[in-house]
């Protein structure tokens, strides 16, 4: 969708967001437990401000700027106010460090002339590493004792009986944790081969990462699956964005450990909070405070909003879009740079979107589907979908496997784009005309949700460690029926990161796309079996 980036007289326009808001508290469980200690003294620290007992307030979020992109097809680009006022006071700031001179050579050569504390040998020498190799071991190590060794140099921990953690130490003046080098902390809290006492002390527990509120819960304290919803205060989405995460019991750092019924309630999660924040908005009876909904709830919700636009239309609502993502996976290379924006722990954002102007990756879809139908006079989903099913291969050779379609269901279908964004891309595309989640039924989600954790498992069954996971949707007040529901994986693959070809949109891919499918699909067989 095209969107002005000036105004008549030429100046810049800038969409400028001050939100105040209030979040419902689904959330059935309270979780209180101990975080650590404050340093050199007994006063304990505890996660109590994770878990509000009633709605939460926020009476002025965080500004956020939106700048729409003179080149639409490179979107709109947001700024944190308080992020960037830092960096405003001092402009020469905004650098990054200069990497430190690096000798192992001469490292251990003090060490041999004892010039180092005294550990037991294999900490000593982890801790003699140059930081650039103890970032590279803490990424890479499969030994539990190596991880525990750095863990224990990129912070402080509270200590129990026979030297044992049990938390992390506090700084008495704001209560946050005692971390002397956060890419390590980071690093090496995401590395699964680390004990998941260290994890659930590091990173899991609620409070462990700050104090964002828990406004959501899927399952119970000690079940199969466990999930807390987070309320993300303070991101670039100025109105507040929601993180699923898998709870400290229901520790996942793998896809192969994701089970179905974790990819339903992560899911759910997301369906809920979207249904119950627009059933506010259109002023419906809200009966939900400390607890969730059920499937058949949800369901019935679902079929009372519609009823509601139906007859009201959404040209009131502050909200017409929905955002969904998951970066799954982390990685970071000795020289500091993260290669990927999550930690593995499963967790996806979700969030709704205003109207335009402001933007919504949709959008961009919509513009499409208009320009099609003007072009061609019919539906572009329609004839995308027949042209999945009639692709003949590229190379013409007529032995070879031409099915781009990896899984098909009633509801939609999973398959291998003829264009691939990024090599090894797989997207999800419903059949019906169904646009948003709103207009998702019971049946539509759940093949959604069966259908991501299969393509997520298929690229984890190749190899893939990264992928993000975005959800193309239609606006809630949309009229054209035509645009689909669309879900694009992305892979980040080591030796495909992104270069200046990927920046001009050139997408360089090192075989033909009904090979890839055929390799998915033999993936996909195996699980099948499994």
């Amino acid at each position: 969708m095209p969107r002005d980036f000036l105004d008549h007289h030429g100046n810049f326009l800038v969409l400028a967001h001050h939100p105040s808001y209030r979040v419902r508290n689904l959330r059935a469980h309270d979780q209180l437990e101990v975080l650590g200690r404050e340093a050199d003294s007994d006063c304990v620290v505890d996660n109590r401000r994770n878990f509000p007992p009633g709605e939460v307030e926020v009476a002025r979020a965080d500004p956020v700027y939106e700048i729409p992109n003179p080149l639409t097809f490179r979107g709109v680009t947001y700024i944190n106010r308080p992020w960037a006022e830092a960096r405003a006071a001092d402009p020469n700031s905004i650098r990054l460090p200069k990497q430190p001179e690096v000798s192992l050579g001469r490292d251990l050569t003090a060490a041999l002339a004892g010039k180092q504390p005294e550990l037991p040998a294999k900490e000593r020498l982890i801790a003699l590493l140059p930081r650039p190799l103890q970032l590279t071991l803490a990424a890479t190590s499969t030994d539990p004792d190596d991880l525990t060794a750095l863990a224990a140099l990129s912070c402080d921990f509270a200590m129990g009986p026979e030297q044992t953690p049990q938390g992390l130490l506090f700084r008495p003046d704001d209560q946050r944790p005692q971390i002397h080098d956060h890419d390590l902390y980071e690093t090496v809290a995401n590395n699964p081969h680390l004990p998941s006492h260290y994890k659930r002390i590091m990173v899991l527990r609620p409070g462990a990462q700050g104090g964002s509120e828990i406004v959501g819960e899927y399952g119970a304290p000690g079940a199969a699956t466990h999930i807390y919803e987070y309320l993300r205060r303070n991101s670039y989405i100025p109105w507040g964005h929601y993180a699923a995460n898998m709870a400290e019991d229901a520790i996942r750092y793998r896809i192969a450990d994701l089970t179905a019924a974790d990819m339903t309630g992560l899911r759910h999660l997301y369906y809920q909070r979207t249904y119950v924040r627009l059933a506010e908005l259109l002023d419906l009876p809200a009966k939900w405070q400390r607890t969730g909904l059920t499937g058949d709830e949800l369901e019935e919700l679902r079929l009372q909003l519609q009823k509601r636009l139906a007859a009201d239309g959404a040209d009131r609502l502050p909200f017409t879009g929905t955002l969904w993502g998951w970066n799954f996976g982390y990685d970071c290379s000795g020289s500091g740079y993260r290669l990927h924006a999550s930690h593995q722990q499963v967790h996806q954002q979700y969030a709704l979107v205003p109207p335009p102007p402001a933007f919504a990756a949709g959008d961009q879809v919509a513009a499409c589907c208009r320009s099609f139908r003007k072009r061609h006079g019919q539906g572009m989903f329609a004839a995308y979908l027949k042209a999945l099913r009639q692709n003949r291969r590229i190379d013409g050779r007529r032995q070879a496997p031409a099915e781009l379609i990896i899984h098909e269901d009633e509801q939609l279908i999973l398959f291998v784009p003829k264009a691939q964004a990024s090599q090894w891309e797989l997207q999800i595309m419903t059949k019906a005309e169904v646009g948003h989640v709103l207009e998702a039924d019971a049946a539509c989600r759940a093949a959604l949700d069966r259908a991501l954790l299969l393509a997520q498992q298929i690229l984890a069954g190749l190899g893939a460690t990264m992928v993000t996971s975005i959800e193309y949707s239609k606006r809630l007040d949309a009229a054209d029926h035509d645009q689909r529901l669309l879900y694009a994986l992305l892979p980040k693959l080591p030796y495909a990161m992104g270069a200046f070809t990927e920046a001009q949109q050139r997408f360089i891919c090192g075989h033909y796309p009904e090979d890839f499918a055929a390799c998915c699909r033999n993936v996909a067989g195996k699980l099948t079996k499994a």
